[in-house]
């Protein structure tokens, strides 16, 4: 190699790990604050998108293909099939301990189980399995036949309210979200 070629591959070499080393500092100071429980890549969205117009418009920077989207924030979720297309949005209702923003995968199903609130539970959907000790995943409550989640307040085990990670669904949406995301499902969490 000639030597100003060589200078030239080392100037590109340090200028491609400096910007490297930038993203990666950036990337640091968006993360957030609780510690996440899985490797992958956090889904980036900005505070702009939580005051839309439409608060049923699927939020933007929240990947691409088939998906559940869960919003923290709105409490709502769509599911995405695929080309972007929402085929359902509907609120939930979250438990007590949020995941962290990211994605997720569908980790195990439940067809009928008791909650860790002790109310019994169908079509559960666990995709964060230990955040603080605690699963994540949606459901409905068996006893819900009214059209939107259970406002069943958590049980108290008298020593303080039970921490659960169950985001509550409507009996029709619990259905939709049971035939929608089978394990291996791509779930992203958008603050």
């Amino acid at each position: 190699m000639a030597p100003s070629s060589a200078g030239f591959v080392t100037a590109l070499t340090t200028a491609a790990l400096a910007t490297v080393g930038l993203l990666g500092y950036q990337a640091s100071t968006t993360a957030p604050a609780k510690n996440r429980t899985d490797s992958t890549p956090v889904a980036v969205t900005s505070k702009a998108t939580q005051h839309r117009k439409d608060p049923t418009a699927l939020p933007a920077a929240s990947g691409t293909g088939a998906r559940v989207v869960y919003s923290l924030d709105d409490d709502r979720v769509w599911l995405v099939g695929p080309g972007d297309a929402v085929t359902r949005t509907f609120k939930v209702t979250p438990g007590n301990v949020d995941p962290a923003p990211g994605v997720y995968a569908v980790g195990s199903r439940s067809n009928l189980i008791t909650g860790t609130d002790g109310i019994p539970v169908e079509h559960v959907v666990r995709f964060a399995s230990d955040v603080d000790g605690v699963a994540i995943g949606f459901s409905a409550a068996v006893r819900d036949a009214a059209p939107g989640p259970d406002p069943t307040p958590l049980a108290d085990t008298g020593t303080g309210t039970v921490r659960t990670g169950g985001i509550r669904e409507s009996r029709a949406d619990g259905d939709a979200m049971w035939t929608f995301a089978m394990i291996g499902a791509q779930v992203v969490v958008v603050p």
